[in-house]
Parts: structure tokens; sequence; C-alpha cells
């Protein structure tokens, strides 16, 4: 029996942590708000399948070790602050998800076959602390340890079954998505992002779900990344989304959360505040998307349907936070320890 198939989906999961939610409610004025935001970015060509490529520290599709890359930065992509510093962790300048990207160049700069499991599934905790080396000599990448159990994992399941090679895995999905998401779930441990919430088993799937959207996305749709059901695909549930939410007015949380928010208490993966705050989110975008999809097709018809999915409004509202982050301070984010995101 497969792993997750008494699990929900992550849409199926979103609809049900919201209609269970004790702590929060979804506002349908401000969802309102976030299509209109979407529908401009989507006709300003703002939000794009292209756009992933263009970063310059992502690979291209002509990059003979994309897919790999891919793989192994989204095994890591997990965690980039401490309670005592949010933005501390830097490499070449650059924070959070970047200064990892930044970091696996670096190391490939350096000569180190970092993409390549036969090097990592061996690594030694020196070598990937000196891989993570930070610009300021007293802050270390948080969580270190966890970041080399789960390279060992990953990379010896990977040479015993896919012959070193995550394409490999992308392959044997048959551009399917939803066929990809469950083979990362059943075969790598380390991204199998669940909870059991309000009597059901969740599934939020974090970075088994980015890593199908950044194939996807450093392909643009097409070669290995071309999937016939990307849709099926939700947003990305971190920490950082959920702000844009509640700034755009679809999310709103109840006084007694955002105490505990206020308070930077360290929630537990899995607590109920934590699923919940994800959960709505995952409902949000799906909403969200379904809503664009049904404007642009009746007032856009010469849009290109393929740059409305999950994966780009997710995107675009990440980059959102980070360009706006001076403004979004004031609402504050949950806080988890956690190696899914």
């Amino acid at each position: 029996m497969s792993k997750m198939s008494t699990t929900l989906n992550p849409r199926q999961s979103g609809e049900h942590i919201v209609r269970h939610a004790k702590y929060l409610k979804v506002l349908p004025s401000g969802v309102e708000r976030l299509v209109d935001e979407i529908v401009s970015g989507v006709v300003a060509k703002r939000i794009d399948v292209a756009n992933f490529s263009q970063h310059e520290l992502h690979p291209t599709p002509n990059d003979e070790h994309a897919a790999n890359w891919i793989f192994i930065v989204d095994t890591l992509n997990f965690c980039f602050w401490t309670p005592q510093n949010y933005t501390k962790y830097k490499v070449n300048g650059y924070t959070g998800y970047f200064a990892l990207c930044a970091a696996i160049n670096r190391a490939m700069k350096d000569g180190l076959d970092i993409t390549n499991p036969e090097f990592y599934a061996k690594l030694d905790l020196e070598t990937l602390a000196n891989i993570f080396r930070s610009d300021d000599a007293n802050t270390k990448i948080p969580l270190l340890e966890k970041r080399l159990e789960c390279l060992h994992q990953v990379g010896e399941r990977l040479l015993s079954k896919w012959q070193g090679r995550f394409e490999n895995v992308v392959k044997a999905a048959n551009n399917s998505a939803v066929t990809l998401l469950q083979l990362i779930v059943d075969e790598f441990p380390c991204f199998r992002d669940q909870a059991d919430f309000a009597g059901e088993r969740v599934s939020i799937l974090k970075r088994a779900q980015i890593l199908v959207g950044d194939v996807w996305s450093c392909y643009r749709g097409a070669g290995l990344g071309y999937f016939e059901d990307i849709e099926k695909i939700t947003m990305f549930a971190d920490y950082r989304v959920p702000q844009v939410l509640v700034h755009f007015g679809s999310l709103e949380y109840t006084p007694e959360l955002l105490q505990v928010l206020k308070a930077d208490t360290i929630l537990q993966n899995g607590d109920v505040m934590e699923v919940e705050i994800r959960g709505a989110s995952i409902y949000i975008i799906e909403e969200v998307k379904d809503a664009v999809l049904a404007i642009l097709k009746e007032q856009h018809p010469e849009v290109d349907a393929r740059n409305v999915n999950s994966i780009l409004i997710d995107q675009y509202l990440w980059d959102y936070r980070r360009e706006h982050a001076a403004e979004l301070e004031y609402i504050p984010f949950h806080k988890v320890l956690s190696i899914y995101y």
C-alpha cells in the first residue's frame, strides 16, 4: 500500500484544515484583493515561468548538472534563521534560500562535486560546515547535523536505486507532477512533511512540491520539466507567504494566535497552530488560482494559461514579501525549527 494513500493530498488537506480551524479564518474580501493582484501580475508578465531561470544563482535548462543541483538544493531548503536572528546567515551577501544556492555554487567553483550523490552520501560534518561557511565567521547555518542526515539519506537512495541521477526519478513519473510528488515522498523520507489534524492525516509537502515546481520552472515546462498535470501542485507552505496573506487581508489570526506569534514562541512541527497557518495558506492560494484562471479565460483569452498555477503565484508572493520586507515587518510569522521548511 502506498504511504500516501490514506493521507489527504495538499489541496484536500488545505480544505480540511480550514474547515476545522480554530485559530484563524479566511476572508473572501482579502482573497479577492489577492486575485486582482495576481491577474494584473500575469497580464503584465511579472508572473512568468521564465523568471526562475533568470535568477543569477539558478541553473539553466542547458546545464548538465541542473536536475541534480535542484535536488540537492531542495533537499536542504529549510530553516535559515535562528531564534536570535532571522537574517544572520549570509553567503556572498545573500540571505535565506539564496544563501543556500550561493553556498552550493561556491562549492562547485571550489572544485567540489557537490551535486553528485557519490560525494554527498559520504560527506562528513566538517566538510559540510565548510561548504556552508557564512560571510561572518561566527555565524553557522542552522540545523547542520540534520542537513547532513538528509544528504546521506537521499544520496544513498539515489545511488542504490536511481543510478545517482535525480532526472531518473523525474523520468519515472512519466510527465505527471502528482506521480513525481508521490515518488519523492515514498523514496526520500526527509521530504515527508505530514501531520495529524482533526482526525485526518494531512500532507503539506512544502519541499517535495517545491522540488517538482523547481524542475518545472527550471526547464520552463518543457523537456524534463513537462508535466501534464502541473496545476495539481499547490503552493509551498512556509512561514513567509502567510505574512503576505495577512497583509492582503485574506488571512486573519485570532487574538490568541497573534499573541503566541508576537511572543516569538517556537512552535513544534505538527502543532495545531502551525498546521492551521500552513493549511490555510494552501487553501487560499488554491482559491486564488481558480478565480484567476476563470477571470483570464473570460477577460484575457490571449494570456497563456501555462503562466497561472500555484507554483508561480507562490513564487510571486514570496518575492513580494522580500521586496516589501520592511512594510510587512508588523506581521509576526510563526516559528518552527524544522527540516520541512
